[in-house]
């Protein structure tokens, strides 16, 4: 059984409600001295414990998607063994697998559209990773066959699964659902996480001497999507959405690279790369790498960006409220980049708020792109 598996769930439930019932149950008949009354009593105690650690432990993790399986629990990483064709007939993306949308009322693409499973090796950065791709139901219907798609990249937080963004933040079935009421036109979305090496936390840096993660985003990513699918090759067709430190990605990707993405949503972002010991040292000393990452500075220093930013926050249960009113008012004193926010009476740094910004934020983004 799965780590994410209802039964896995389940079963620890039952069993720290079964221990505590048995605690209860058996403590007067422990209540003498002796080590092995003493004993007796450690064991329940320290075993309730554990499984009721277990029990919420896996409750948060099924709310927030920290680990796909119990490999991943364990730092196995067996969900990065995406097998890639290299041969030239094959180019840097290979589909392998297809499933249906979540919720879709039929499996026929044409009607239900789908996701893609594929593994992308970056042509210049050779950075191997996983993602998904939603493909809507035009993308497929004849009277389509020769239309081309704005595109969005969405990313997770850290650690995050790529998974996560299909099963738990909906955002197929929501972009399916928004198209299909004339809110937000076809997109395609390219899900993923921002850990492309993992399990070191890039921050979206192009680290000396380490993965070019950046360059990866702005280039690599767009030329192996854009071989394969019938995306739109112009300025303004490509957009990136994250949450938490994929929303930082999504930002600072938008504001350095405006030629590539016309728009970027940070949800629940930060502004600042953080040095910790899941980075590790991301700029090597290199001043200007670092400031660089440093939205703060770049607003301040460098020209505006020609690109249309979307923050989030909440005004209680956000640590970055402050933070983002004031990001608000130093992209608007640029003039040139456009800035949106989506700012809630109250909500947490977890799925459940993002689930809440997602149809918003894919309506404004459709809003920002164009199909050709």
């Amino acid at each position: 059984m799965g780590l994410t598996s209802n039964k896995v769930l389940a079963l620890a439930v039952l069993a720290a409600i079964g221990l505590f019932v048995g605690t209860v149950w058996l403590w007067p008949r422990l209540a003498r001295r002796g080590w092995r009354n003493v004993s007796g009593r450690v064991g329940l105690l320290l075993s309730t414990q554990l499984m009721l650690f277990a029990a919420v432990g896996l409750v948060t993790n099924q709310a927030f998607g920290f680990y796909a399986s119990w490999a991943d629990l364990f730092g196995q990483e067996t969900d990065q063994g995406v097998v890639v064709d290299h041969t030239p007939t094959g180019g840097p993306l290979e589909v392998v697998d297809t499933r249906r949308v979540p919720g879709a009322a039929s499996a026929r693409p044409q009607t239900g559209g789908q996701i893609q499973k594929i593994g992308i090796v970056g042509r210049t950065t050779h950075i191997a990773t996983p993602a998904y791709v939603y493909l809507p139901p035009e993308y497929f219907q004849p009277q389509y066959r020769t239309r081309t798609f704005p595109a969005a990249v969405v990313l997770t937080g850290y650690p995050g699964t790529a998974q996560a963004l299909v099963d738990k933040l909906d955002y197929p079935r929501t972009a399916a659902r928004l198209a299909g009421d004339g809110r937000m036109q076809p997109m395609i979305l390219v899900m993923m996480r921002p850990t492309v090496a993992p399990p070191r936390d890039t921050e979206c840096v192009d680290i000396p001497g380490g993965p070019q993660t950046e360059t990866f985003f702005a280039k690599d990513l767009i030329e192996a999507v854009s071989g394969h699918y019938r995306v739109g090759r112009k300025a303004g067709s490509w957009g990136i959405i994250g949450d938490s430190t994929g929303g930082y990605c999504a930002l600072k990707l938008a504001m350095h690279h405006p030629r590539v993405y016309a728009a970027g949503a940070g949800l629940s972002a930060y502004y600042k790369a953080p040095i910790d010991p899941t980075t590790g040292d991301l700029f090597q000393g290199d001043e200007e790498l670092r400031n660089r990452a440093n939205l703060w500075w770049y607003l301040k220093h460098m020209p505006a960006p020609d690109t249309s930013l979307l923050v989030s926050s909440s005004k209680v249960g956000e640590s970055n409220y402050k933070g983002t009113l004031k990001f608000i008012e130093r992209v608007k004193a640029t003039k040139l980049t456009r800035i949106s926010s989506i700012i809630l009476e109250s909500g947490g740094h977890n799925f459940n708020t993002w689930r809440r910004e997602i149809p918003g934020t894919l309506e404004w983004m459709s809003g920002r792109l164009s199909s050709r």
